[in-house]
């Protein structure tokens, strides 16, 4: 399964992984206004539909992968876990939800830590449930990622994974890419600062293997009962699987 590689700076010197950790301690300080701003606030909605696909399960230890400011392991809060562990290679990504954590008084349940998706440190069988949210895009290595997050999850655990998808049908297809590619990049360089960050997000979007493709990566890595479903005219799309 070829796919072209976008990085987040093209030719500049540095992996994709490290260009996309690099990306993320530029734009950390207005990533969260952003984000919201720029969905219109509708990423609150399908962070609570994601986590409503472990709630069946009843996880008490989850690990949030790619788990920037921690939005993703916030909402996982109302499953009442035991523990939630997020990683994510940006430091500066990482802080910022740290200071969200310690002001909501959490940190005794949500610890958050750099982690490479590809080189998890946890044992095999170690967690109830895993997530993560707009995080596949950005691995380098999208089956090695999704294999660790296969062995760190006990038998029977869930995996539940929120990512940008592309709309189908008319008129929401041809107005998606209109925003995706001059709103949503011209707003982001103004307000971050960074010139490329949000033109590299459409553009990993376009090559990312959405859909079924993506559902027959998770049953090659290992998992099983997949299933995914668009959200909001496919503008998102949830995928889960079992261990």
């Amino acid at each position: 399964m070829s796919k072209q590689v976008v990085t987040p700076y093209g030719q500049k010197d540095g992996s994709k992984k490290e260009q996309v950790a690099d990306m993320f301690d530029n734009i950390a300080h207005k990533y969260d206004f952003l984000n919201h701003f720029l969905s219109l606030g509708i990423d609150h909605l399908w962070r609570k539909k994601t986590i409503k696909q472990i709630k069946d399960i009843q996880p008490k230890k989850i690990l949030d992968v790619a788990t920037g400011t921690g939005d993703l392991a916030l909402a996982a809060m109302s499953l009442k876990p035991e523990q939630i562990i997020g990683v994510d290679i940006s430091k500066e990504m990482l802080e910022h939800g740290k200071q969200k954590i310690k002001k909501k008084g959490l940190e005794k349940t949500i610890q958050l830590e750099l982690g490479d998706s590809e080189n998890l440190r946890f044992s095999d069988n170690t967690f109830d449930a895993v997530t993560v949210a707009y995080g596949v895009r950005n691995f380098e290595n999208l089956e090695k990622g999704l294999s660790e997050i296969h062995r760190v999850l006990k038998p029977g655990g869930k995996l539940a994974v929120l990512e940008f998808s592309k709309p189908k049908g008319f008129p929401i297809k041809q107005l998606f890419n209109f925003y995706f590619k001059n709103i949503l990049p011209f707003f982001g360089r103004m307000v971050s600062n960074d010139t490329r960050a949000y033109t590299y997000l459409p553009e990993s979007v376009q090559v990312f293997p959405e859909g079924d493709e993506f559902d027959q990566i998770l049953n090659k890595t290992g998992f099983n009962q997949t299933e995914w479903f668009r959200l909001s005219f496919g503008i998102s799309s949830i995928y889960i699987g079992t261990k």
